[in-house]
């Protein structure tokens, strides 16, 4: 059984800074692509950043200069951090990561709420 389990969410003012992290465990091959998704009251989820195992990365054009992806592939790790905060990024943030067990298969972290007050 794998499981992404996300943290460092929480509340903070415009023009602020959080880092999330999200850890995936269990028995686990490899690990592909790895990417933070977010989703907003009433709104579609949607891509902020992708990371491939050889750390290439793809920031959504709204998010870029103030987003950063990285990964620890050693500790099955990817982080988002996020400087400059607006409020209209509060959202639920989401991990996501395609990784091989037996297959390859996508998997989903439980989201981590990110609340920008102005």
């Amino acid at each position: 059984q794998v499981q992404l389990v996300e943290s460092g969410g929480g509340l903070v003012q415009a023009g602020g800074s959080l880092r999330l992290s999200c850890a995936a465990s269990g028995r686990i091959f490899s690990i592909n692509a790895m990417g933070w998704y977010r989703q907003a009251p009433g709104k579609q989820r949607e891509l902020v950043a992708v990371i491939t195992s050889g750390g290439n990365t793809n920031i959504a054009d709204s998010e870029k200069g103030r987003f950063t992806i990285s990964r620890d592939n050693a500790q099955n790790t990817v982080y988002l951090q996020m400087n400059s905060l607006k409020p209209e990024d509060t959202a639920v943030y989401y991990c996501n990561a395609a990784i091989w067990t037996l297959r390859l298969n996508t998997y989903w972290g439980q989201g981590t709420q990110v609340t920008v007050s102005s």
